[in-house]
């Protein structure tokens, strides 16, 4: 969301518009909330006033929102489905609305007691779905990577993030996020989610594959500025690891769930089939919660079972 945003885009009244704004830009400043979740809080709550403009006939003031009952807002959660929306994007809908009345009510301005009877969608369990060893390994070797139109510092580069994507677990906006300055340090102190910092170590081939990058980038680069560059000398865009990814896939036979992100889950789940604890696991992926790691069990009870199933005569 812009930092002066169009009050009007929000469909409402003059004076609830101002607290959407104020609301969005608590997010931004005390929550220190992305940019991502502030643009999709945002566009939630312009969904809802779009539809209680229908619903009431007019732009919502702050008095309408304080007579809402429970079945304008499941009216509205109708509509949204209807419209194709899934659980998931609902149950995210729901939390954007009721934070946005909490912020009101907390600042005194309305109080509304109909979301507290409202229940949030189920949403299906899912369980995330890493890569065999071998074809992490495939992924992010540099000769998998080469070809004859492709310069070597790009290869290298490339190498360099899918290297440390599996090899250190991180997240794509986190690997293109990294500075010739930070990398000098071993280990990295990553800056996660929320402005949360945590501290990874960097394998030798990790190592190695960051020093080939830096030794053949051919632009200037600011110790503090980004080090991942596009061919242009601009900052690497995520889009660009997403498109290799997918070109990979076809050259090397990877199925589908072979993304950016999966290379981050398989590389929690190599390092829990192989004997490390969750809170070490937890601690290197910067999850908040240990029940946020703990999905990996899934998978490896997961893979046991399938080798059980494939492998015992009588199974």
């Amino acid at each position: 969301m812009a930092d002066s945003p169009d009050l009007t885009q929000f469909h409402a009244a003059p004076e609830t518009a101002k607290t959407i704004a104020a609301w969005l830009a608590y997010f931004k400043t005390e929550r220190r909330s992305s940019a991502h979740t502030i643009e999709a809080y945002g566009r939630d709550i312009m969904q809802f006033m779009a539809f209680l403009a229908d619903h009431l006939g007019e732009a919502p003031a702050i008095a309408d929102l304080a007579n809402l009952t429970p079945s304008d807002f499941r009216a509205f959660m109708a509509r949204r489905r209807n419209k194709g929306s899934g659980s998931r994007t609902l149950a995210r809908q729901l939390s954007a609305i009721r934070s946005y009345f909490r912020f009101l009510e907390r600042r005194k301005i309305l109080s509304n007691a109909a979301l507290s009877v409202l229940r949030a969608p189920k949403i299906p369990h899912g369980v995330p779905k890493p890569l065999t060893s071998a074809a992490a390994r495939d992924l992010v070797k540099a000769d998998a990577l080469a070809d004859t139109e492709t310069p070597p510092w790009v290869t290298a580069r490339d190498a360099a993030v899918l290297t440390l994507l599996y090899g250190c677990g991180l997240r794509i906006s986190e690997a293109l996020g990294l500075t010739p300055h930070g990398v000098g340090h071993d280990p990295l102190t990553i800056l996660g989610k929320g402005g949360k910092t945590r501290i990874v170590p960097v394998l030798p081939v990790a190592r190695r594959a960051i020093d080939a990058y830096l030794k053949l980038c051919p632009f200037s680069l600011d110790p503090r500025a980004p080090m991942f560059r596009g061919v242009k000398g601009g900052p690497l865009n995520a889009r660009n690891i997403q498109l290799l990814i997918a070109r990979l896939r076809g050259a090397l036979g990877l199925p589908d769930m072979a993304t950016p992100h999966a290379l981050r889950h398989s590389f929690a789940s190599h390092l829990l089939s192989s004997g490390a604890d969750l809170r070490t696991i937890q601690e290197l992926l910067g999850h908040a919660s240990l029940s946020t790691t703990q999905v990996y069990t899934e998978i490896n009870t997961q893979h046991l079972l399938e080798q059980y199933a494939k492998a015992h005569p009588r199974a």
